[in-house]
């Protein structure tokens, strides 16, 4: 009776991870899967996780299911960590939270919300972006149209072809915009760029989708923040969005899939019955959240003191990735003097698009055992003082030889 299924090709990241493991190459190093890793090559566990974890096990609170919104107090945290508690939205009530497993879940209820609900039938995408965008939007019914994002060396922005996609854009259609630390490029707007953009948005009365994974990645958990803010906020701006979160990066919670939908209206009112739709949606795909890594994130954002250690850590990690930059960008100019990486140093986040080749992308997996995704993009936050040097050396030897 199966006999008609075929065979799904292996996800582009995935599969190239298990292609690394299988590697007998002793000095193999790994650049693909989109994870933080530390100085040993590991995903640590924060402090304040270690804590709340700890205390959550000592108290025994039970595996009962949760509302299908997930937690309230976790809920109400997430929009204020978004938002800002003194925000308008927030305090004129015109918003609605549910937890999601990770901001893919998040995602996809977005995408059921807009074509059930809004009668979205087309949504706008940057070309590059991460590749499950595109899969999941598609299994939510929304036809894709791309805009292009890049410059033509592939490692800057091209502004005027992101407008030029908005503009293209018709009134209902969806945009998907990637708030800070862009996936899988590396390259975000300016502080001018994003007054435009979001300008363009409203002025189109497209609805717009803000993925948000990586808060606190870029210029700090409040900053990165800033053009939702004003976004939501209202005049000049329509004031209404979705907004998907993620706590894997932030809170290395990886595996613990914990994130959130956020939505914002004109009135209280409105929100509600959207948040019945969300829960309606959610009943029927995932039926409700899971616990652990939702109460992991509660409780940390609850303590002041446990906030503050996390906000800490976190500001270490993102200065750690900065180093990282810096470091390979300066090794590269040494090894290989007269090429031009300095982009890396500008772009932010985990991820950099290093304007290397496909072909050469391949020797190096083939000769070197140094693993990257076809594009060219580089897991920053997979390198270490460990295997930098040997990194920048064989990357040096592809490109250094005409090959």
């Amino acid at each position: 009776m199966f006999e008609t299924v075929t065979l799904c090709p292996p996800d582009a990241v995935f599969g190239l991870t298990e292609e690394f493991k299988r590697d007998p190459n002793p000095d193999k190093v790994n650049l693909t899967v989109g994870v933080y890793c530390d100085e040993q090559g590991r995903v640590p566990i924060m402090r304040s996780v270690q804590q709340v974890e700890q205390r959550m096990l000592d108290e025994q609170q039970g595996h009962s299911y949760l509302p299908i919104d997930g937690l309230p107090g976790y809920d109400r945290l997430v929009a204020e960590l978004i938002l800002g508690p003194d925000h308008p939205v927030i305090q004129q009530q015109r918003f609605a939270t549910v937890q999601t497993p990770g901001g893919t879940g998040a995602l996809r209820i977005a995408g059921e919300f807009l074509k059930r609900q809004c009668d979205v039938s087309r949504i706008w995408i940057s070309n590059p972006t991460w590749s499950n965008h595109l899969q999941i939007f598609r299994a939510a019914g929304l036809e894709l149209q791309t805009y292009d994002y890049l410059d033509e060396r592939g490692t800057g922005l091209d502004f005027a072809s992101v407008c030029r996609g908005v503009d293209a854009a018709q009134p209902g259609d969806a945009v998907l915009v990637h708030t800070v630390c862009h996936n899988p490029t590396g390259v975000d707007l300016d502080a001018e760029q994003w007054v435009e953009l979001l300008q363009r948005i409203s002025d189109k009365r497209l609805y717009p989708i803000f993925d948000f994974a990586y808060q606190g990645f870029g210029a700090g958990l409040e900053a990165d923040a800033e053009p939702i803010r004003r976004f939501v906020n209202g005049a000049p701006f329509q004031g209404e969005a979705l907004i998907c979160n993620s706590f894997s990066k932030n809170f290395n919670l990886y595996g613990e899939r914990v994130g959130g939908l956020t939505v914002t209206a004109s009135t209280s009112e409105t929100v509600q019955a959207m948040l019945s739709q969300l829960k309606s949606i959610v009943r029927t795909t995932y039926s409700n959240p899971p616990r652990h890594g939702g109460a992991i994130v509660e409780q940390v954002l609850a303590d002041d003191s446990l906030r503050a250690d996390w906000e800490r850590e976190l500001d270490g990690i993102r200065e750690r990735i900065q180093s990282l930059r810096d470091a390979f960008v300066d090794r590269m100019a040494e090894v290989l003097p007269g090429t031009d990486f300095d982009h890396i140093r500008r772009q932010r986040g985990m991820f950099s698009y290093s304007g290397i080749s496909a072909d050469h992308v391949e020797r190096l997996k083939r000769e070197y055992g140094v693993y990257l995704l076809g594009s060219g993009r580089i897991n920053i936050a997979g390198l270490n003082r460990e295997n930098l040097d040997y990194v920048c050396t064989s990357i040096a030897a592809v490109l250094g030889d005409g090959g």
